[in-house]
């Protein structure tokens, strides 16, 4: 990977300890839209955050409090603001866009505690056109080597009163999903947590996501209200509620973000995320192939009659390898069979851990090898489920069997806590797995902070209430909670959404089924869904009878996992979402609806100048009786063509532009 990193200083104050203090220190971002002001007074420290003059936050505390010392923030001398401008250049082998060039301004402001032997924290600030992003750091320092981090005291004292999106949990230990509530923020309720990304939509259509970048070494953030004030949460270290972060200096906290813009798009198209996050560690990234994948377990282990026994042995996963090999799908996922792993262990299911787990062997109706050793011979790769609990107290000795047998990467499920250790926990899986060429696919698990920057091997996480769900739940997932993932939580990155599935029914008509779930939305809908949701290692989740021969299945052959470029549309949140991706000289556009009937018109202007041959799926008055149906037609367009595009309720709209010679 070809990193370009160019950091210039143009302007730096240099006084000594003993300068007087500075009381207020401003920061815009290259554009001026956005701009952040630090104050200092007695009581601690605060900032203010505008865009295009419109205070968003104001007055907001800034402070943390230790085990050893008490509180940081009162009595302190602001000293030697130093000014930079910077740009992060570089490639991204996994991701929504390939290359990225991203300018800010930078300001560094040295905190000291007013006393002998003064505690030294930075806070470190970038504005961004496309939002602003700061956090605390820990220089090493003669007085101070390690601390125990019990708060953290930012603040977001968010004006007016705009609409809220969010997650809201009871406790820290969760799987980081739900469905969204959409209140104002004054409804919000005090004392629950709010999980990130999380969304404010201002009465000007000014869009606001409060999220963290580099989540490394530190716990997992979280908003929660009190004393009507949005405020920080760290999840604490398990088994006690008052450490949250332990650390040996120099250190430093996860980016604080805020993305802003006026159009919602803006915050889906930002690359802030990543550019707050490191260069990659892994050098040559030529192992890398992200791709989409089966995925049984979804569909309910489904097979068609057969000559042998279905389970967990080779014919079950040659039946799937085979569907792979034939439709291009790059991988096969082994999970084992009907609630139990392809791994020795005594445990009672998937999820509930017993006494015995031996990751580095496999049951005895499964050969790994030879699974593997098929898979390579038509050219598709194995990847494998795997608990975490099961997988980390072996976790090289697996990795060197793994790949020994060929296996290409695996899903790490079941995480479901966002504490310091997990976080340390996560890095170290990526980082062995890395060492091992295989990629990661966790489950269960927060949201993402921008890693797969810095660990490319991290190809999707979930941390979403999805399509599983239609498993169990007694009403569908819903075309608008599609929107409220789209608007919030792919805001973070990469979401594994479980896709794939082909039997749309009408709401009125939905059941429970955990083998063959039904789906509420559109086949268009669900062949969109590809384009707008962002994962390196998209399901085709359900059985090959449900694909093959059906209605809209070539598109989903043929669509890609990671893109070039993206670009919104056109967006209405709570409404509908488009989106275009380009892939080499193709571009792929994706429009997905709510439940409402509508017909929007979309512009082809961001195409390159010649003509594109377009294949579009699309709705039709049919598709309101069944939901299945969809229309394909091919015509030439150019970048001055507009499209009409009539989406059905819960409908969509897919489409790949191919290039003419």
């Amino acid at each position: 990977m070809k990193i370009v990193l160019r950091f210039c200083l143009i302007a730096v104050l240099v006084f000594p300890i003993v300068a007087k203090s500075q009381q207020t220190v401003s920061l815009t971002s290259p554009n001026g839209q956005v701009s952040f002001k630090f104050s200092h007074s007695p009581s601690g420290p605060s900032y203010q955050l505008r865009y295009k003059q419109k205070v968003l936050i104001s007055d907001s505390k800034l402070g943390l409090v230790f085990k050893e010392n008490g509180h940081f923030g009162a009595n302190l001398k602001v000293i030697a603001a130093k000014f930079s401008t910077g740009e992060e250049i570089y490639t991204l082998p996994v991701g929504k866009t390939s290359s990225v060039h991203h300018k800010y301004r930078q300001v560094i402001i040295p905190l000291i505690e007013n006393r002998p032997n003064g505690r030294q924290i930075n806070l470190m600030v970038r504005a961004f056109n496309d939002g602003l992003a700061f956090r605390y750091e820990f220089p090493k320092q003669e007085h101070w080597s390690s601390y125990t981090l019990t708060d953290e005291l930012t603040e977001f004292r968010i004006m007016g009163n705009p609409k809220t999106r969010a997650l809201s949990f009871k406790t820290y230990n969760n799987s980081h999903e739900g469905l969204y509530q959409k209140v104002a923020l004054d409804q919000l309720k005090a004392g629950e947590l709010l999980d990130l990304p999380t969304l404010f939509e201002f009465p000007d259509q000014v869009y606001m996501a409060v999220t963290e970048a580099n989540l490394r070494d530190y716990a997992g953030m979280y908003l929660s209200k009190k004393d009507g004030v949005l405020q920080t949460f760290l999840s604490p270290w398990q088994g006690q509620t008052a450490v949250k972060v332990k650390a040996q200096l120099p250190h430093q906290t996860p980016w604080r973000v805020m993305l802003i813009g006026d159009r919602i798009g803006t915050l889906i198209e930002s690359n802030m995320i990543t550019s707050l996050n490191e260069a990659s560690k892994i050098k040559d990234t030529s192992w890398l192939k992200p791709g989409k994948t089966s995925f049984h377990w979804w569909n309910g282990d489904v097979l068609p009659d057969t000559s042998f026994v279905p389970g967990a042995n080779f014919e079950t996963n040659k039946y799937y390898i085979d569907f792979c090999a034939r439709n291009h799908i790059e991988y096969h996922s082994v999970i084992g069979y009907g609630g139990f792993a392809w791994y020795p262990n005594d445990w009672p299911n998937y999820g509930h851990q017993g006494t015995y787990a031996d990751v580095t062997k496999t049951i005895a109706s499964l050969d790994m090898q030879q699974i593997c050793d098929y898979a390579k011979s038509k050219n598709v790769g194995i990847h494998v489920w795997v608990n975490w609990k099961a997988l980390y107290p072996q976790l090289e000795a697996a990795f060197i069997q793994f790949e020994k047998w060929g296996i290409k990467g695996m899903m790490v499920d079941f995480l479901d806590r966002d504490d310091q250790e997990m976080v340390r926990i996560q890095e170290e899986i990526l980082e062995r797995a890395a060492a091992h060429h295989l990629f990661i696919q966790f489950h269960g698990a927060y949201k993402p902070t921008g890693l797969s920057r810095t660990y490319p091997n991290e190809f999707t996480r979930e941390g979403t209430y999805n399509y599983e769900q239609n498993k169990w739940r007694k009403v569908g997932i819903s075309p608008e909670h599609d929107l409220d993932i789209a608007f919030t939580r792919l805001l973070a990155g990469a979401a594994d959404y479980h896709l794939g599935g082909f039997r749309a029914v009408k709401p009125e008509n939905f059941k429970t089924h955990y083998i063959r779930p039904m789906m509420i939305g559109t086949r268009t809908h669900m062949l969109a869904m590809y384009v707008v949701m962002e994962s390196y290692l998209n399901m085709v989740a359900d059985y090959p009878e449900a694909y093959e021969g059906k209605m809209g299945f070539d598109f989903l052959k043929k669509v890609p996992t990671t893109w070039d470029e993206t670009k919104v549309l056109d967006a209405k949140v709570d409404g509908y979402l488009s989106i275009a991706r380009r892939k080499g000289n193709d571009w792929y556009i994706g429009t997905i609806n709510n439940s409402t009937v509508r017909n929007i018109k979309l512009s082809l202007n961001f195409l390159p100048d010649g003509e594109y041959e377009a294949e579009i799926y699309e709705d039709s008055a049919a598709t309101a009786d069944d939901p299945n149906f969809l229309v394909k037609h091919v015509k030439v367009v150019t970048n001055k063509d507009i499209l009409s595009v009539d989406m059905q309720q819960g409908g969509g709209q897919a489409m790949r532009l191919t290039k003419r010679n």
